[in-house]
């Protein structure tokens, strides 16, 4: 047990080392969290900064996300030989919603980060990368066909929790675990988008909605 609280501890550490307020304050003190929607990701990055900003940002917060269940949750703790394989278990799936949590309420940022979905996406890459298929293929059709990158995001999250319960990976309960609380979470960070939609207000990123695009010049 406290093998894991450490590893999770480290991971909610490293999730707090947010890409775009790092890029931005080596970019001279830009914080996006007052740009555009107001969010610390990369889509917002995208869309208030260059292609370069949102590229290093995206990155980092992926990477964090892979170095954490990847790398942290499978390193050896001093005067720990060998933990058992349902401790790493445990220690992956504490480490990938901890390393979330960060990049959600970063602690060296005021406790105001991102909406966690690049960080997502980096920690199923370091703990089970076959589930990122399913997760990524959702994600894509979702936003050619509806244009929204929050409704995507949500749907990518729910298809993690649906592919992490069908995938008879043993032991099943942590990875099942992360899956359902990470789902739940990408869910509670973008119900201003949510909102947003049931108005009639979220834009549209037009530049993926192929199909919409496609049916609205026929």
């Amino acid at each position: 047990m406290t093998e894991i609280l450490v590893k999770a501890a480290l991971g909610y550490l490293l999730g707090s080392i947010v890409g775009s307020l790092l890029v931005g304050r080596l970019r001279g003190g830009i914080d996006i969290r007052h740009l555009g929607s107001g969010n610390a990701g990369a889509t917002n990055a995208l869309r208030t900064q260059s292609k370069a900003f949102a590229l290093w940002v995206l990155l980092i917060d992926l990477g964090k996300g892979w170095v954490a269940t990847g790398i942290v949750a499978l390193s050896r703790l001093p005067g720990i030989i060998s933990a058992p394989a349902h401790v790493r278990a445990w220690s992956v799936a504490a480490c990938g919603i901890t390393v979330m949590l960060g990049h959600v309420y970063p602690l060296w940022h005021g406790f105001r980060g991102g909406k966690g979905v690049a960080t997502l996406v980096g920690a199923v890459l370091g703990a089970m990368p076959i589930l990122l298929v399913p997760m990524l293929v959702v994600w894509l059709l979702a936003v050619m066909l509806f244009g929204f990158v929050g409704l995507a995001s949500i749907l990518g999250a729910v298809t993690f929790a649906v592919a992490a319960a069908v995938s008879g990976v043993e032991p099943h309960a942590p990875l099942l675990s992360f899956a359902v609380l990470s789902a739940v979470l990408i869910a509670f960070t973008h119900r201003s988008n949510v909102a947003r939609m049931l108005a009639g207000t979220e834009p549209r990123a037009r530049r993926l909605w192929l199909l919409g695009a496609a049916r609205s010049r026929s």
